[in-house]
């Protein structure tokens, strides 16, 4: 790997477990921890490196349709996406769309089908509600107050975003201590919506339940899973097959993001566990 350094002040423990990311077969790495104070508990690696997000985009989308929902312009329970779906269901991964077709597959409610499709639908159904276009009010709804300045949509609301360490800590921090929604908001996107759902977890096979929020993944008891064996239940965040990760642990009390430029695969199912505990070992 290059361009590796320690930054952030980090104590001996957190320096070590971050310097993990240094072993894992990828050409560059970056990693970053920050405490729900807003204390950055340390960061390796490239951490001003833009890489490819994939999926961790979807919790930056979220984000801005729950700011349009408090600002009024969509509500949570409206119609959206296929008969009978609303904005929640969408948020959700529960609407039955399809994971990247135009095809419903499930009625809506009946099971978390993962769906890179619904996230699109959000993105058009909040264009026509604000005619704003949806890259534009992430920007201004999002990444612009929280001085995101290396982040960009540029495609699907799904997958399509560049971020870095730095940017992503700075959302982590926003996720723990929100300014730019209400707490209750936060709360309500980050314990389990429609529960008790089956449904496929991309990369882990058939959960029961698959467990989500508004937008991001919740750890609950999924086995196996992303996250260690130290991740509280409370745990919620999402991973990106682009070899990238945010969680928050509300238990421990911090977050943590990792950004890779290899695809996600094998090697991150055995590396990432391992790295996460010793990362909640050294808080």
């Amino acid at each position: 790997m290059s361009e590796q350094s320690v930054q952030g002040g980090a104590p001996g423990g957190m320096r070590e477990a971050l310097r993990r990311i240094e072993d894992w077969p990828v050409p560059h790495a970056a990693a970053g921890v920050v405490r729900a104070d807003g204390t950055v508990a340390g960061t390796h690696g490239p951490v001003g490196r833009r890489f490819p997000l994939a999926s961790v985009t979807k919790p930056l989308a979220a984000y801005a349709v729950l700011v349009a929902v408090e600002e009024g312009a969509l509500e949570l329970d409206e119609p959206a996406g296929p008969e009978g779906s609303t904005v929640r269901h969408l948020l959700a991964h529960a609407s039955g769309l399809a994971f990247d077709e135009d095809r419903t597959m499930a009625a809506p409610g009946d099971r978390r089908l993962y769906s890179n499709t619904g996230f699109d639908a959000l993105a058009d159904h909040l264009t026509k509600a604000t005619e704003i276009p949806f890259a534009e009010y992430l920007r201004d709804a999002v990444l612009a107050p929280l001085a995101m300045r290396d982040t960009e949509l540029a495609g699907s609301p799904a997958h399509s975003a560049t971020s870095t360490v730095d940017d992503l800590v700075r959302f982590a921090t926003e996720v723990q201590a929100p300014r730019l929604l209400a707490p209750s908001t936060v709360a309500e996107a980050t314990r389990v919506v429609f529960p008790g759902l089956r449904g496929v977890l991309p990369g882990y096979g058939h959960q029961v339940p698959n467990d989500w929020g508004l937008g991001f993944e919740i750890r609950d008891g999924k086995e196996p899973h992303w996250t260690g064996s130290r991740s509280s239940a409370r745990t919620f965040g999402h991973f990106g097959q682009s070899g990238t990760f945010l969680w928050v642990d509300p238990e421990a009390g911090a977050a943590c993001v990792v950004l890779t430029d290899r695809a996600f695969g094998p090697w991150a199912i055995e590396e990432w566990p391992p790295f996460t505990d010793a990362v909640l070992a050294a808080l």
